[in-house]
């Protein structure tokens, strides 16, 4: 009769045995622990090899493996994995540098259609050219590693921050113009405030806020329902009606608004903003715009109604791309948060009544607006004195 062939004796202290039998039973531990647990555990427990393989669905080579190991080093060393961490291959600084140019440059430039680049496209480019751009170290470059190379910069090839080119070279001169005119109507103002005599010269800013669309509901708005709804439901579903343009002139006096709502915003239309004003005002004082370069503003038709009324009304333009500096821009801005915001109508004649009636509103209790930093115009006082 045979005998049983002798093997190493895989002995478990107590603590190891326990451990082994909740590590095999566990649900939340890695599937590859408790399937080793499971063999460390057959084989203590006197299973053949054959029987471990049949039990667990593994190799015999991989269950081999992990006994061994746990004769060898021991249980825990047999259900933990060692890890050792990849050595990345050395990226040379002109590598790094290459792929930084690259970064730089736009993926059209380089015969492909997108316009910026991904961290994916950009690792695959690398991968392709690495061996011929003479960087064999980057032709298994992952994404993690062009990401790790670009965030030394850093760079975000794949991200856009706007800019406004200023394309006025006279810029900075009419900026101090207007910020002149600002300061002088903010020292009328206090003299007026003490007892002083009104300005002989109106300052008003104006400008024309387009496409303020008329929009009408398909079904009506529901109201909130206190325990039930929040807020007001409106349906998704709407109808276009036409937009409309506000021409606005806001007194930087005493914060007046003299305002037309047009279909249009043509000379046509600038010029009754212009005879609104000229009504508004008394007939001996000087009119001072404040505004853009707008083609209604400078048209023939535009230039031949002032020569009707000369004296009457002077222009200070902003500089292009200077909006931010007129300040009925704030009052758009106050309409857009206001009255103007998530409105409906039924007809376009609504919205024009609408926001007349809104400006009577704020004409009702009127604010100053005021300009209050004058840094530009300190600047270059210095620069004058030096």
């Amino acid at each position: 009769m045979a005998g049983k062939s002798k093997r190493p004796q895989l002995l478990l202290t107590p603590e190891e045995s326990q451990h082994l039998q909740r590590l095999r039973r566990s649900r939340k531990a890695p599937a590859r622990e408790v399937q080793r647990a499971e063999i460390l555990w057959r084989y203590h427990c006197g299973e053949t090899i054959a029987e471990i393989m049949r039990a667990v669905k593994m190799t015999r080579k991989s269950v081999g493996k992990w006994i061994e190991r746990a004769l060898a080093m021991g249980v825990e060393a047999a259900l933990k994995d060692a890890y050792h961490r990849p050595r990345e291959p050395r990226i040379s600084e002109e590598a790094k540098a290459w792929v930084v140019h690259l970064a730089c440059s736009k993926p059209k430039q380089l015969g492909y259609a997108a316009e910026l680049w991904t961290r994916g496209a950009l690792a695959r480019h690398v991968r392709q050219h690495a061996v011929e751009a003479g960087y064999p170290a980057l032709a298994q470059a992952a994404k993690a590693t062009v990401h790790r190379i670009l965030a030394e910069q850093p760079l975000h090839p794949e991200k856009v921050k706007y800019y406004l080119q200023r394309r006025d070279p006279d810029f900075e001169s009419k900026m101090r113009q207007v910020l002149l005119v600002y300061r002088e109507v903010a020292l009328q103002n206090e003299s007026a405030g003490e007892g002083g005599p009104s300005p002989g010269v109106i300052t008003v800013s104006v400008d024309e806020k387009p496409g303020v669309q008329a929009i009408a509901n398909t079904a009506p708005d529901l109201p909130p329902t206190a325990g039930r709804h929040p807020c007001v439901a409106r349906d998704y579903e709407y109808k276009r009606l036409g937009t409309c343009s506000i021409l606005a002139a806001l007194d930087l006096h005493d914060g007046r608004v003299t305002a037309r709502v047009e279909r249009r915003h043509r000379s046509r239309e600038f010029i009754l903003l212009l005879k609104d004003l000229d009504q508004t005002y008394p007939a001996e004082g000087t009119i001072r715009l404040i505004l853009d370069n707008h083609s209604s503003h400078i048209s023939k038709e535009t230039k031949a109604y002032l020569a009707t009324r000369p004296n009457r009304f002077k222009y200070v333009h902003t500089p292009t791309h200077g909006s931010w500096l007129n300040i009925v821009e704030t009052l758009f801005g106050k309409m857009a948060r206001t009255f103007l915001k998530r409105i409906r109508v039924e007809s376009w004649e609504e919205l024009r009544e609408r926001i007349l009636q809104g400006i009577a509103e704020i004409n009702a209790a009127p604010v100053v607006h005021r300009w209050r930093k004058f840094e530009p115009l300190e600047s270059a006082s210095e620069m004058s004195i030096v």
